[in-house]
């Protein structure tokens, strides 16, 4: 005999906790003591987190995307575009509102992470109520969700927030209304779990792993048999909700082929695939869920990666394998649980290693907690199930620990088992402070943020007049990989104060690796010296002067420093391989720097205008860097 099945509520019935009555009325008006601790619990989560956001300001990306907001008309082409590599038309759309209404400004960015913190702490306890017996008991999966570190770059990451924060809201929301749904088989909660995955669609693909986790939370913790009639109950049962979902993923993976991206980064080797899951299990998911990493390892101006301590991690794993066997031992959903939650973090675990290993962060995407921020309310479910049992579920604990007669009652087993949870609990409590204020340190430290005031301040102290020659900026700024949106013209685009950006001058400017305005000098490679006593190389009208470089240079986008004397006003043609660019020259000795696009060992130099001539010994090419 299987035990009957949670959620044993004839379709169209209305179960409950849904009835009206004059009882329903009665508790609505009852004090909730749980319900107030658990509104506490957020606020001072959310306030703690909204203060350590503030401690830091904006980091890579998010420079890129204000930036590309900035060029960008508020229209399909770029609702509908990629974001590194992923379609966010509802990411895009709010980057595209606040950067214009905020730029840099980070106050608005803070109180949009805290608003969005709030509603998704308030959709978990509230799926926690539905799905768990009732009790204080439910205030122990709601604050591992609400002190997780491993969401905190989300609560801080303004671009990480904005678009995980959705996703969580939707993978939250569409559990409890797939909950609904099989209690009460009414279309209403089965139409909500088809808008919640299209909401989460909107902010990020990972949404899409929703789908498979509904049919695997139904499979676990709402039927009951052997593994394949439970298969075969659930697909027959709820076959509308699994086509609805089958249908609407479809259609976005279809969509989503069409978008313009980079290839996928591939797994290499073995070795790799298993050191990955190595880092995200071992390293960043069990420490996580139990107060880790307690440790983090600075990343420049962006969130710091997880670097557990050993021994700490592993008493993690001791840890979490002594509460998995005590409450399979106590309780038989909990087995189901359990199984659900590595199920889930698996499709996770997958989804990654299909698209992230082979790049260039390929070997840190293990620790990096932003990639698990969606495991954390799927573990909060599964813990209060394992640790609890389900709401409606109808099943007595398998076994209860009772006193033992002629022993004093502060040695028996339940006095020991509840101080080994009271220890376990005080802990996890303290390693997750610890964890958070760690993170802080090294979120609070910002380059980009040091570098922008004091660019700033030079700007609006800067003579009229003055041009800059654009360069990028610092990699601890904006690392190189993100070229050419670490370009100094696309980073200081939602800033206040505009450097003014020319392509050819006389005397530019750039800015140091601090920000302040120094002259322009290009780091490279000369020419070698000319032959002509007294001049260097000579050009005259009427031929092409070929000027050998020092070394060949390969394709890139330089700059040229040239200096020369000339007899008259002229326009004069410089050649690097196949790109050309014509600039005005003077009479007279005179410098002018100016990009050229190309490649080979040689700059050809025609004088276009007749009778004239000049001389040059000094022609680099190569990168704008500041003058010392």
């Amino acid at each position: 005999m299987s035990m009957p099945e949670a959620g044993a509520v004839a379709p169209g019935k209305p179960a409950a906790s849904e009835s009206g009555g004059p009882k329903t009325f009665v508790r609505r008006f009852r004090p909730d003591r749980v319900g107030a601790v658990a509104i506490a619990l957020i606020v001072v989560s959310v306030a703690w987190r909204a203060g350590l956001a503030a401690r830091g300001w904006f980091s890579q990306d998010e420079f890129v995307l204000a930036a590309q907001a900035l060029d960008a008309r508020l229209d399909a082409d770029f609702l509908l575009g990629t974001f590194n590599n992923h379609p966010t038309p509802g990411g895009l759309l709010i980057a595209w509102l606040m950067v214009r209404l905020a730029g840099f400004a980070s106050w608005p960015w803070v109180l949009m992470l805290a608003v969005g913190q709030a509603v998704v702490g308030i959709a978990v306890y509230r799926l926690l109520r539905d799905l768990l017996r009732p009790g204080w008991g439910l205030l122990v999966p709601l604050a591992l969700f609400l002190f997780s570190p491993l969401t905190l770059e989300v609560s801080s990451l303004w671009l990480v927030g904005l678009l995980l924060l959705p996703v969580q809201l939707a993978l939250v929301l569409a559990v409890r209304a797939q909950v609904w749904y099989v209690r009460t088989g009414r279309r209403r909660h089965l139409v909500m779990v088809a808008l919640w995955l299209l909401f989460g669609l909107l902010f990020d693909p990972k949404a899409l792993l929703i789908a498979p986790l509904l049919f695997l939370l139904t499979l676990f913790l709402f039927t009951a048999g052997s593994p394949w009639r439970s298969v075969v109950r659930v697909v027959r049962r709820y076959w509308p909700v699994w086509l609805l979902l089958t249908v609407l993923s479809g259609a976005y993976l279809a969509f989503y082929l069409t978008r313009p991206a980079r290839a996928l980064d591939q797994v290499t080797s073995a070795g790799q695939a298993f050191t990955f899951l190595g880092d995200l299990v071992g390293a960043t998911v069990v420490p996580g869920l139990l107060g880790g990493p307690w440790r983090w390892t600075y990343a420049g101006d962006g969130p710091p990666l997880v670097d557990p301590y050993s021994v700490a991690m592993w008493l993690s794993w001791l840890v979490l394998a002594a509460l998995v066997v005590v409450t399979v031992r106590r309780r038989r959903s909990a087995a189901r649980a359990w199984l659900l939650l590595a199920c889930y973090l698996g499709l996770v675990a997958v989804l990654f290693a299909a698209t992230r290993l082979g790049g260039v962060l390929g070997p840190m995407v293990g620790t990096v907690p932003r990639f698990v921020a969606d495991v954390v309310p799927v573990a909060a479910i599964c813990v209060g199930v394992a640790l609890f049992g389900l709401r409606d579920a109808g099943e007595q604990d398998r076994y209860v620990p009772r006193p033992l007669p002629g022993i004093p009652r502060v040695l028996n087993s339940i006095a020991v088992g509840r101080a080994a949870i009271t220890a376990v609990l005080v802990a996890v409590g303290l390693g997750a402070v610890w964890s958070t204020v760690t993170f802080g340190d090294n979120w609070s430290t910002k380059y980009g943020r040091e570098y922008l005031a004091t660019a700033q301040a030079e700007l609006a102290a800067a003579p009229a007049g003055t041009v800059f020659l654009d360069a990028t900026v610092p990699d601890r700024v904006v690392s190189g990989y993100f070229w050419p949106d670490n370009l100094q013209s696309y980073f200081f685009r939602p800033a206040e104060h505009q450097p003014e950006f020319v392509e050819v001058a006389e005397l530019p400017v750039t800015f140091d690796a601090e920000g302040r305005i120094r002259p322009v000098r290009i780091e490279g490679v000369p020419v070698l010296p000319g032959q002509v006593s007294d001049c260097g190389h000579l050009v005259e009208s009427g031929r092409t002067t070929r000027i050998p470089l020092a070394a060949p240079v390969e394709e890139w986008p330089y700059v040229v420093e040239f200096g020369y004397l000339s007899s008259g006003d002229a326009t004069v043609t410089l050649r690097l391989g196949e790109d050309t660019r014509e600039i005005a020259v003077r009479s007279g000795l005179n410098q002018l720097f100016f990009p050229l696009h190309g490649a080979g060992d040689a700059i050809e130099v025609t004088i276009n205008t007749p009778d004239i001539s000049l001389c040059t010994r000094l022609i680099t090419v190569g990168r704008v860097v500041p003058a010392s």
